[in-house]
């Protein structure tokens, strides 16, 4: 049952964009929490972070400085994104980016970041989008004065429960992944780059390269295929291929365009120089490209190309791998046997992983048809 319905200010301590600009560049200190930093499902993505010099720090944090429970949304060019800042958290909002603050005794945070997920909540920002020149944006001076309607205390605090439930089961499967493939990682470099392979005893090293090996460049250990235009209309959260892209994953769709292993390699935009992989089939969209292997399995070509090539990035305000640069990096690669015996340690991993991803996306499924039917109380717990 509703108790409250009014302006969001009336349940909030304070409500603050971020600066309208950009620090300097910095290799350590706080977090300069940006849009990429903020999934599509809900989360903080720390995994590529911009850094804010502790001298810089106080001038980047005099509006605000975020703590546990607060509430960060995008306001600007990607809209509709919104993430709780996590106990520990230290760092300052970026650009584009702004920031809730809830007022505990009227509303549970947990409930109101579910809230902005919820499709009344985006039908009513959707309705107050502005057009601009180049980027859409929520007109964030009247922002506070967009309506919520929220139930008591105690139903707020059930249905986060509820949800946080699916949350909290993804979130633990996420990191089950991640171990796996820390575990993967770590068993390439033992054999690949530490060389302590099975049999490493008996082979003859020489100027660091065991003998048999050989120092390949990646054009000839791979072809790059070009991506194709990937029609939005057919780009759905609920399809069962991802898309890849420029930017990593950008959606999913209902059919496939591969079977089996892909490895995608990102060529323009922000994660341009990563190397991706699908267990199952995917699209690559044309900011992007399939690495076809020649020499090796998929698998250990995968690991053997999970290098940084960010540092070949050219251009600022759109990244890019200029063409023909991958012929000038080169990898020592061992026999096929050894790789062949390689992939066979690993390919168990890589099964726990695709099951692990499979239940979370069933989860997320579950949770997102939950969300709408909880908030406007057709559904009562």
């Amino acid at each position: 049952m509703i108790e409250f319905v009014g302006p969001i200010k009336d349940v909030c301590l304070g409500i603050y964009d971020g600066p309208h600009a950009t620090p300097k560049e910095s290799d350590v200190g706080p977090v300069f929490l940006g849009i990429k930093n903020v999934t599509k499902d809900g989360r903080l993505d720390l995994s590529e972070i911009r850094h804010v010099s502790e001298q810089e720090f106080p001038q980047w944090t005099r509006r605000v400085v975020p703590r546990k429970d607060d509430i960060v949304f995008s306001y600007e060019a990607t809209l509709h994104l919104y993430a709780l800042i996590p106990e520990g958290f230290r760092g300052c909002l970026g650009r584009r980016m702004a920031l809730v603050r809830p007022d505990t005794t009227k509303v549970v945070p947990r409930f109101l970041h579910y809230y902005f997920l919820s499709p009344a909540w985006k039908a009513l920002m959707l309705s107050n989008v502005m057009t601009g020149a180049t980027v859409d944006r929520i007109p964030i001076a009247r922002f506070p004065n967009f309506e919520v309607r929220l139930p008591r205390l105690s139903a707020q605090q059930r249905i986060a429960d509820t949800l946080s439930a699916y949350d909290d089961l993804i979130e633990n499967n996420r990191r089950r992944i991640a171990l796996l493939e820390q575990s993967a990682r770590l068993l390439y470099r033992e054999w690949f780059v530490h060389l302590r392979f099975p049999g490493h005893e008996h082979v003859k090293v020489v100027d660091g390269v065991p003998e048999g090996w050989t120092r390949s460049p990646v054009s000839k250990l791979a072809t790059l295929a070009g991506g194709k235009q990937f029609e939005s209309d057919k780009l759905t959260d609920a399809g069962a291929y991802p898309v890849f892209g420029g930017n990593g994953i950008q959606g999913y769709a209902h059919e496939k365009t591969h079977d089996d292993f892909v490895i995608a390699f990102g060529r323009v935009g922000a994660y341009c120089g990563s190397v991706h992989w699908s267990y199952e089939g995917a699209w690559i969209n044309n900011n992007a490209s399939s690495l076809i292997p020649h020499e090796y399995p998929e698998l250990f070509l995968h690991h053997m190309l999970h290098c940084d090539f960010r540092n070949y990035r050219k251009g600022a305000a759109q990244p890019f791998i200029p063409n023909g640069v991958l012929s000038t990096i080169s990898f020592i690669g061992p026999s096929r046997m050894l790789a062949a015996e390689f992939c066979e340690q690993v390919r168990s991993m890589r099964l726990q992983q695709l099951i692990l991803a499979k239940q979370n996306k069933k989860l997320a499924q579950a949770r997102d048809l939950l969300l709408p039917r909880l908030m406007s109380g057709d559904l009562m717990v």
